[in-house]
């Protein structure tokens, strides 16, 4: 796939004007068109003090907007503050009993681990796998999986490493023996194309400050499965389906949404949801192919000049199981610091230092990376390549 001419994406995001910013994986800078949405919003709350059917109006627009985007119904999309807090929702929310078993890699991100973890004092057993090659599949949790396992919870994309997961096969896998697959798509959905219905997931969840280029505060929970699979923990007017409009809650008994919404307890981060409409202009006018040719082709470029460098990828090479992450085998304390001072904005993870591209990135970043990266090597100013 070729890389986009992304100039005039670039002119959006002033911070890589900036700096050699290659940190998508922890946030991604701000953008003009989603600065224009979130001073259009503050500017009618401090004139008008909110146009307040307007911006309820809003909130379904920009819904519909990332329903196109997953490939679901709007009705299947419920606001969030995060990706842990949706989890969470899975979490609490599916019916599983004492003795019941669910199944997650050890390498998984804390903020889904713990989610999953504080459950075992209620009886779950809580069963963390290691992973067998560099990336997971069915056959990586199969021999962990049996007759009480209720569900599988994994991350589509790896934050540490950037392997993309074998996520269709985990779901025929889950499916054979009734159990659910939990899905957090954090590091996926903005970067390459998600379809979540077609995934098979019961639940997925997701935050908005990196693959979808906003402020951190607002995340999404998909779902298409019934009360009876997931149940809400908590419950507002918000996700009540008989809910009166004088606002008194009365005798009768509580019936809640059957679709998505029925997790929502309502006071929507506005000003982030309007940053989000703006967001999502910007990806559906380059469109998700696109994008996602142009993240992994930078990927094919940079192992271009690692492979001649000798330092080497700690995730996987194939095209079909990376993704924009891509992490360097150099674990010496004084690179982070070298290439701060070379004005590199990167971040170190578990076995090294995280490069993760977004769209505005193009191929002059990452030949100016290789070349600092060839300096510090040659100049002695860090160890070599681990």
């Amino acid at each position: 796939m070729a890389l986009l001419d992304n100039a005039e994406i670039r002119n959006h995001f002033p911070a890589t004007g900036n700096m050699l910013y290659l940190d998508a994986a922890h946030q991604t800078p701000l953008s003009t068109p989603v600065r224009a949405q979130l001073d259009a919003f503050y500017d009618q709350a401090q004139n008008t003090a909110g146009p307040k059917a307007g911006w309820l109006a809003r909130i379904e627009e920009v819904r519909a907007q990332l329903a196109r985007l997953l490939g679901v119904g709007a009705d299947e999309i419920a606001f969030t503050k995060n990706t842990s807090e949706g989890i969470n929702i899975a979490a609490h929310g599916l019916g599983w009993k004492p003795g019941d078993n669910m199944v997650m890699l050890k390498s998984e991100h804390p903020n889904n681990a713990y989610a999953w973890l504080s459950q075992r004092s209620a009886g779950l057993e809580v069963r963390q796998i290691p992973e067998d090659k560099k990336w997971a599949d069915a056959e990586t949790f199969a021999p962990y999986v049996d007759g009480n396992t209720r569900a599988i919870a994994l991350s589509h994309v790896m934050f540490h490493s950037g392997q993309r997961n074998d996520v269709e096969s985990i779901v025929e896998l889950a499916r054979s023996v009734g159990a659910e697959v939990v899905l957090d798509a954090m590091q996926s959905v903005g970067v390459l194309p998600v379809d979540a219905g077609a995934l098979g997931v019961s639940a997925l969840s997701a935050g908005s400050h990196k693959g979808l280029l906003i402020p951190q505060g607002l995340g999404f929970l998909y779902t298409a499965v019934g009360t009876d699979v997931l149940a809400p923990t908590y419950v507002g007017t918000a996700g009540v389906a008989n809910a009166r409009t004088d606002l008194v809650a009365g005798p009768e008994a509580v019936e809640l949404r059957p679709n998505a919404h029925r997790f929502e307890i309502g006071n929507f981060n506005l000003p982030a949801i309007h940053a989000l409409g703006g967001a999502l202009d910007l990806i559906e006018s380059v469109g998700m192919p696109a994008i996602a040719g142009h993240l992994l082709s930078l990927g094919d470029r940079l192992i271009e000049h690692l492979d001649r460098l000798g330092i080497d990828l700690v995730g996987p090479r194939e095209r079909e199981r990376r993704s924009h992450i891509y992490v360097l085998a150099l674990t010496d304390a004084a690179w982070p610091l070298y290439l701060t001072e070379a004005g590199v904005r990167l971040s170190p993870v578990r076995g090294g230092l995280r490069v993760s591209f977004g769209v505005y990135n193009n191929a002059a970043d990452v030949d100016r990376l290789a070349e600092i990266l060839e300096r510090g090597l040659r100049t002695g100013r860090t160890a070599t390549a681990a």
